[in-house]
């Protein structure tokens, strides 16, 4: 894919979260590696006012490759310091979803009541302890939380997913919004049942296998 598909994918991506009420506003932000450069979505971008030409070029400095029309979002060193500590991905959601952000704020990993929290990695999804949004402290929380994981909440601010792919970081962000969304409703029926280790375990076993024709059996 060449760099004006992946400025278009991230401007459809915008658009997508916003359609389907992920994000609200400026808020959040999207990036995409693109070899040595970082595109992402510049400072107040939300589907109304964003084009291909309006997406940033940086490097992992956050310094600018390009005569920009516009400055990267103000959450650019999170972007830079996941690709600097993920070689393996290729694309970062940021969002202030609505249930992702109820969550956050208990500052509380998201615990296994359902088995599709494996799905992001581990046995629960983890919160990166708060620091001021923008801030270089608050991208090195989140590069720490989301070691091992697809996706993190972010204390008292919204949540990040990863992906190999822009589309998997979509994915990744419908799922976490809609694993919030349920782990809320199920807080409120009662105290939700954690699933054990040994199930955790059977899971992954599960997950590594998923796509494939056939499991092994265990």
């Amino acid at each position: 894919m060449n760099e004006e598909d992946k400025r278009r994918e991230i401007v459809e991506m915008v658009a997508r979260l916003e359609t389907m009420g992920l994000n609200h506003g400026s808020s959040g932000n999207i990036s995409m590696r693109h070899g040595e450069r970082i595109l992402i979505t510049p400072a107040g971008a939300r589907a109304a006012n964003l084009t291909a030409a309006r997406i940033v070029a940086i490097d992992v400095e956050g310094e600018l490759l390009d005569d920009a029309e516009a400055v990267p979002s103000t959450e650019w060193r999170i972007h830079t310091e996941l690709y600097r500590d993920r070689p393996e991905i290729e694309a970062v959601v940021h969002s202030h979803a609505d249930h992702c952000v109820a969550l956050s704020c208990l500052q509380k990993p998201v615990p296994p009541f359902h088995y599709m929290i494996a799905s992001f990695g581990g046995n629960s999804i983890p919160c990166a302890h708060y620091e001021p949004f923008g801030s270089d402290a608050l991208a090195f929380a989140v590069v720490e939380a989301a070691r091992g994981h697809m996706g993190c909440l972010m204390a008292s601010h919204g949540m990040i997913a990863l992906g190999r792919s822009l589309g998997q970081a979509g994915d990744l962000t419908v799922k976490l919004e809609t694993l919030a969304r349920q782990y809320i409703l199920a807080t409120k029926a009662g105290t939700p049942v954690l699933l054990t280790e040994e199930q955790l375990a059977e899971v992954h076993r599960r997950y590594r296998y998923y796509g494939h024709s056939k499991m092994p059996r265990a």
